[in-house]
């Protein structure tokens, strides 16, 4: 049984400010956990909110907390661009974050986006650790979180860690981590902001199972950071 968490504040900036408590926290909680040599794993999201959280991230007082060192990267998604492109989830990371703690680099697994899509896949596959400690998700207007989109064969794959897939109305291939590794993550935290999110968040945390993708995401663990905004159609907050 998963528990659920909905917590709702003003704005934007105080969603990315609560992210970067709870990356934080988990962080802290990961290492004393996981003994002397142990690891924080955390997989990172895509998006302008996540975006702001990592920033904060850089500064006082999240960065002075976090021992970077034990810091281990993954991603919950990648569009199959080259590192550099401006649509690469792993260079908004970089620039908005990695670029700007004190992280050893071979502690960043990003996805090899510039490669075939199916290849890049599974090479993924065969460097994920057996599970993740915390991972990051934001969500679409469509209900849509990583690249779990409405339609698409990976919302009901269930044997794979991580698959390519095409998303038909963006045009665009995009890999992505499975429900099952997303589930199987010891916390997970979703920031979701904007009314044009209201929609799909009512349908992820008051409708029926299966109104959209994100509610197969189901781990142990689960954090709502959500605006005003994007609440307004609750209606239970």
């Amino acid at each position: 049984m998963s528990a659920r968490e909905i917590v709702v504040l003003d704005d934007a900036d105080q969603v990315a400010a609560a992210g970067a408590e709870r990356f934080t926290a988990a962080c802290e909680r990961a290492i004393a956990k996981n003994g002397a040599r142990g690891t924080f794993r955390v997989a990172l999201a895509g998006g302008s909110t996540p975006r702001a959280m990592y920033v904060k991230l850089t500064g006082s007082p999240f960065c002075e907390r976090i021992d970077w060192a034990r810091v281990e990267i993954f991603f919950g998604d990648e569009r199959c661009v080259p590192p550099d492109h401006a649509d690469s989830n792993f260079r908004m990371a970089r620039e908005a974050l990695l670029d700007h703690v004190p992280l050893d680099a071979k502690h960043v697994h990003r996805v090899e986006g510039e490669k075939d899509p199916e290849a890049a896949a599974r090479a993924y596959e065969a460097i994920l650790p057996e599970r993740i400690d915390l991972v990051l998700l934001g969500m679409g207007p469509d209900g849509h979180t990583a690249s779990l989109f409405p339609g698409t064969p990976a919302i009901a794959e269930r044997a794979r860690r991580a698959m390519a897939v095409y998303v038909e109305k963006l045009k665009s291939w995009r890999v992505t981590l499975t429900a099952p590794v997303l589930s199987a993550a010891e916390e997970v935290v979703v920031m979701t902001v904007g009314d044009e999110k209201a929609d799909a968040l009512a349908l992820a945390l008051e409708g029926p199972d299966g109104a959209v993708p994100i509610q197969l995401v189901k781990p142990r663990r689960m954090t709502w950071l959500i605006d005003r905004a994007a609440a307004k159609k609750l209606a239970r907050v």
